[in-house]
């Protein structure tokens, strides 16, 4: 099972890159997107980045609800991508099999899996996703389509 996991989680991470491109983009084209929107989407870079911390080990100043510009989330995202591309291209099974002990941000001390985290961070990003989406289209914004079977569909991944 690892070794197709193995193959997935590169495709997993493709799929959370453009979708968070497409947020962007769609930021971009409104100009000035709605503040929660952006708030949320400044989450998603920062809990992504934190993630990658713990599972490299590196010690990182990284506030979770940070407050960014619009530029400063693509900057964020830029490094973030190849960053994460970096990590997966390392991937094998015994790493993605192997427990990791880290601090959450309340301070508790919790054990997870390469694996669990791996699968954890795409996910949460997809759960702020859905909620940008929300708040967009009840600013009278169109959201970007952002499904992983539209990525699939459409080659990105």
């Amino acid at each position: 099972m690892n070794s197709s996991m193995i193959q997935t989680m590169p495709k997993l991470f493709g799929y959370n890159s453009w979708a968070n491109r497409s947020v962007l983009a769609a930021f971009k084209r409104i100009g000035t997107p709605p503040e929660k929107s952006l708030r949320w989407f400044a989450h998603i870079l920062a809990a992504e980045d934190l993630w990658l911390a713990r599972l490299t080990n590196e010690t990182r100043n990284v506030v979770v609800w940070p407050s960014l510009s619009l530029t400063q989330c693509e900057s964020y995202l830029d490094e973030q991508v190849e960053d994460w591309d970096s990590y997966l291209a390392n991937l094998t099974p015994d790493l993605l099999a192997s427990t990791i002990t880290y601090r959450n941000t309340k301070g508790e001390t919790w054990n997870n899996t390469v694996q669990d985290i791996l699968t954890h961070v795409p996910t949460h990003s997809a759960y702020h996703r859905g909620q940008i989406a929300a708040d967009l289209r009840a600013n009278g914004h169109e959201p970007p389509y952002t499904d992983y079977i539209e990525a699939v569909r459409r080659g990105y991944v």
